[in-house]
């Protein structure tokens, strides 16, 4: 998850601002300081308290996510196949939850997760459909790898636990895409 593809490089804007929206919900409650001046009672904790590699994974697992939507969003669009475009259907639905949970977590610890805004890359038309089940199965044993190594080398319980239970969404995802991409030869 660390280098996009070209292909990977997507505008990452609709599940973007989708996930950059919301109230502080979120935040972590502060203890109350016993000092006559009043006090915010909610605020995220410093982002320093997770670990270099907890934040890397939560920058990167936002990063591919929302390519997913986005990817998911051309599959519905331009996909010829119902198939295709069931399976674009699902990676929005998908990915979105996750997402949506990924930053409720960055705001309670105080990471950073905005998006990063890059050219829509035109696919090829004529092979949408084999482009992006060839994608979809590459992204995800990608990313099944990279969550499975959160999971159990992580340091922060609420991020490792995080990744632990996507890696199994991730998993039904790579399933379902490798019997579209062999029904595709």
């Amino acid at each position: 998850m660390k280098k996009l593809t070209s292909l990977s490089r997507i505008a990452l804007l609709v599940a973007g601002c989708a996930l950059c929206l919301g109230p502080a919900a979120h935040a972590a409650k502060e203890p109350a300081k016993k000092t006559d001046q009043p006090t915010s009672s909610t605020s995220p904790a410093p982002a320093a308290a997770l670990s270099a590699k907890d934040k890397s994974f939560m920058k990167d697992a936002a990063k591919g996510g929302m390519m997913e939507v986005d990817m998911g969003k051309m599959a519905q669009e331009k996909g010829k196949s119902p198939e295709v475009k069931k399976i674009g259907s699902r990676m929005v639905a998908d990915h979105s939850k996750a997402n949506a949970e990924l930053m409720g977590i960055a705001k309670k610890k105080g990471v950073d997760l905005s998006k990063e805004k890059a050219k829509m890359e035109k696919m090829d038309d004529a092979n949408f459909d084999k482009q992006y089940i060839d994608m979809m199965v590459k992204d995800h044993e990608k990313d099944l790898a990279a969550f499975q190594a959160e999971a159990k080398d992580g340091s922060d319980a609420e991020v490792k636990a995080f990744a632990s239970k996507t890696s199994e969404v991730i998993k039904k995802h790579l399933a379902l895409v490798k019997a579209a991409q062999g029904k595709m030869k």
